[in-house]
């Protein structure tokens, strides 16, 4: 290199350092704590100057608290809800240690802080600024700010204020009136504002005769009072209470404010069943709680809806709600002697009706009415959905393109062997089903099996496919996982728990040709202030139309001549029934082009726990077959007015081409030959509800008949069936028979073609 060129090297070099010495002046260590400081002065500087800006405001106390209004679809007025359930009480009322389990669950610090939390402020405006929503962290003071002087609405501006008045009050105020007022503005939920409502509400009594453990539930339900209810809670929520009741209680320990061996000897005082409150009689009160849970999944929580202002809109049909009613009191209530007959005033029944275009609720029934029986029988979940579950293996089946262990395709024609307690081939987990009435049936088609719910073709049937498939379609469909859901052959008896809503939602992506719908009862809701998130919606695939469609013609003949004859009517229908473990619950689900309903009977004692329907309804079982069907089919007629003539629009899968089996031995000849789809309506067959060599059945309830149906329809229930040796969880479930009928199922079409479903009309007699 020549003298030149070392000489630029150097002059390179020379600047290349010199604007880094630059960089490193302007960045030194001095300047970027300067900088620091600075920021924080003016950040300090402005915080007073909103110190001293803004007021403490005058208390809202709840004085202004609106109503709300609930209308039905039309416009017209369901109910106004607003009434502040709130009885102001001094802490000279309240035990010492009720207190302390409040500042133990809330805020250790409370009697030592300056009233508020300025990590948990700053993660709160940080979450609100991302959209992330309601976040804890604020002191009591702070809490007792927001409830007494401001509102609940998640903003930047409002947990500022929140700051600074909490500041102010904390100055103002001394510890004791701020824990008065914080336990006498809280929501407890319930509609319980304070401690004193929500002495009463959860256990009946006045605040000053709670005791520790039940202040100490108190205080730990305020982190999430509709999650945390133990009367509505799900077996998380539960799970979640107790733990947070345990958390709070420890730390009264660790601050010295509940002796040791006390706390050991405390139990979970399990709160009493809700009281509804006035104007939520009959099925308002469920219609209310449905639509405020729907709110609540859209980011409008109970406290939210508890201040007021709300006008919402529900998607329910009055005309339609009313026809539900109507069909329930008639094929139900004047059956029953609820006062004078024990057995009777156990049964309960439910159902959703939704309209599969939209996915929204049209009409729903919770119970006998929601002063008299809290839960709705509509969105529970703690009962078995029985065989009204194996249109979803027959689903999985179809669109997994499954084959029998054999190596046949799976399709309506296919065909399985029908006896019953034959042990299921190819599983892990044996598996033997009792068919109803033990009998056995022979070789049968898929379709036959269908009309006629027989256990053990589809027991071997999820076999074929695959529990996890199945379960992943069910899923898919609609369905909700939880516990008491095992994987195992058992799920084709529909074991696992499941609400009349759920299984709205998955006939209802069977009835829109697979893409999926999801029920929603809140048409709109609007606030001046605030506003609901939008509705969760449907339309995803979840399964090929030719398989949902088929799976619609497959239950058509259920209708027609199976298990579910009781639900003809002057329109296409396609349904199935369902009757659980020892007859605890009675499904029929069903639905027509133009609407879907589930409605479910359920055995539940005066204590909660499920009992059986066997003599109560009637003497003998109560099927899926009778009243479901009956109450599904009068609602039916109602709801269409007196009828429809829109046909199932159908695309069906390649028809599996097999020989039609012989007759069982022992019993009738019966022709397996499947019909072709007609637009006349089928003529009811005599049932025969004898099965092969075996006595005649004990009666049954289903003797009794819809409307001009003169046969009636034999439905089963469980028979003992066991899997591994043992029960499936504790869970067995029988068949529902069709009374003996021959195969009226139809053909798979083609894919090519498109077909109307069966119009099925009662006879005239």
């Amino acid at each position: 290199m020549g003298r030149a060129d070392a000489r630029r090297a150097r002059q390179r070099d020379a600047r290349r350092a010199g604007k880094a010495g630059g960089i490193r002046r302007f960045f030194t260590w001095r300047k970027l704590l300067g900088t620091f400081f600075t920021l924080c002065l003016l950040g300090m500087g402005a915080l007073f100057i909103v110190y001293l800006l803004v007021p403490v405001p005058t208390a809202n106390a709840q004085a202004e608290k609106e109503s709300n209004v609930y209308k039905y679809s039309d416009g017209s007025v369901l109910t106004r809800t607003g009434t502040v359930n709130r009885e102001i009480v001094g802490l000279d009322k309240i035990p010492d240690e009720v207190e302390k389990a409040f500042v133990a669950a809330e805020n250790k610090t409370f009697y030592k802080d300056s009233g508020v939390d300025l990590k948990g402020t700053a993660r709160g405006v940080l979450n609100t600024l991302t959209g992330k929503g309601k976040q804890g962290g604020s002191t009591i003071t702070q809490q007792y700010v927001k409830n007494y002087y401001l509102n609940q609405d998640q903003t930047v501006t409002r947990k500022l204020k929140e700051l600074v008045i909490s500041l102010k009050v904390d100055q103002e105020k001394d510890k004791e009136e701020i824990l008065a007022g914080y336990l006498n503005t809280s929501y407890y939920g319930r509609g319980a504002y304070g401690i004193q409502a929500a002495a009463q509400a959860y256990y009946r009594k006045d605040a000053q005769k709670l005791t520790v453990a039940e202040g100490a539930y108190l205080a730990a339900l305020l982190q999430a009072p509709s999650q945390y209810d133990w009367a509505v809670a799900s077996p998380t929520g539960r799970k979640l209470v107790s733990e947070r009741w345990n958390y709070v209680l420890d730390n009264m320990v660790g601050e010295n404010w509940l002796d040791s061996s006390t706390r050991s000897g405390l139990k979970f005082p399990v709160p009493k069943e809700p009281k509804v409150a006035p104007g939520m009689e009959g099925q308002t009160g469920y219609l209310v709680k449905a639509a405020n849970a729907e709110l609540a999944k859209r980011g409008v929580g109970e406290d939210q809806i508890e201040a007021g202002g709300w006008t919402i809109t529900l998607s329910i049909d009055k005309k339609r709600q009313d026809a539900l009613v109507k069909a329930v009191d008639e094929q139900l209530e004047k059956k029953l002697d609820r006062k004078g007959d024990k057995r009777d005033a156990t049964v309960q029944a439910g159902a959703t009706s939704v309209d599969p275009k939209t996915g929204k609720v049209v009409a729903l029934y919770g119970g006998v009415g929601a002063t008299e029986h809290w839960i709705s029988n509509a969105t529970r979940r703690d009962y078995q959905p029985a065989s009204t579950f194996k249109p979803i293996v027959l689903a999985s089946a179809l669109e997994s393109r499954a084959e029998t262990q054999d190596g046949r395709r799976i399709g309506l024609n296919t065909i399985y062997d029908g006896d019953s307690k034959r042990p299921v081939e190819g599983s892990d987990t044996p598996f033997a089903p009792e068919n109803e009435d033990d009998r056995s049936y022979g070789p049968v088609t898929v379709q036959r099996a269908t009309n006629s719910s027989i256990n053990s073709v589809y027991a071997q049937m999820i076999v074929d496919v695959g529990p996890a498939k199945v379960k992943e379609t069910a899923l898919g469909l609609g369905m909700h996982d939880g516990e008491g859901w095992p994987v195992r052959p058992a799920m084709s008896l529909g074991t696992m728990g499941a609400s009349t809503w759920d299984m709205a939602a998955v006939y209802a992506t069977l009835d829109n040709h697979g893409e999926q719908v999801t029920p929603s009862i809140v048409k709109d809701a609007k606030h001046r202030t605030r506003e609901a998130g939008a509705a969760a919606e449907g339309g995803d695939r979840v399964i090929s139309r030719e398989a949902a469609d088929t799976v619609t013609q497959a239950m058509t003949g259920v209708v027609r001549s199976g298990s579910g004859r009781n639900a003809q009517g002057d329109y296409y229908a396609a349904g199935k029934t369902g009757t659980s473990e020892n007859n605890r619950s009675a499904w029929f689900v069903g639905y027509t082009p133009e609407l879907v309903t589930a409605v479910g009977l359920f055995g539940e004692d005066a204590k909660g726990s499920q009992v059986t329907l066997t003599d109560t309804v009637n003497e003998g079982r109560a099927n899926g077959g009778g009243v479901p069907a009956m109450i599904w089919q009068q609602y039916t007629t109602g709801a269409l007015g007196g009828g429809s003539d829109e046909r199932f629009d159908l695309e069906l899968m390649e028809p599996v081409q097999e020989e039609p089996p012989a007759s069982p031995s022992g019993s009738p000849s019966e022709s397996e030959e499947p019909d072709e789809p007609s637009d006349k309506p089928s003529q009811s067959e005599e049932p025969d509800d004898r099965p092969s060599n075996s006595p005649d059945p004990t009666p049954s309830d289903d003797e009794s008949t819809g409307p001009g149906d003169s046969t009636g329809t034999s439905e089963g229930t469980d028979s003992g069936t066991t899997e591994g040796g043992g029960t499936d969880s504790g869970t067995t479930e029988g068949g529902e028979g069709d009374g003996g009928t021959g195969n009226a199922g139809t053909t798979d079409g083609t894919t090519s073609g498109t077909t109307s479903g069966v119009r099925p009309r009662p006879q005239n007699t």
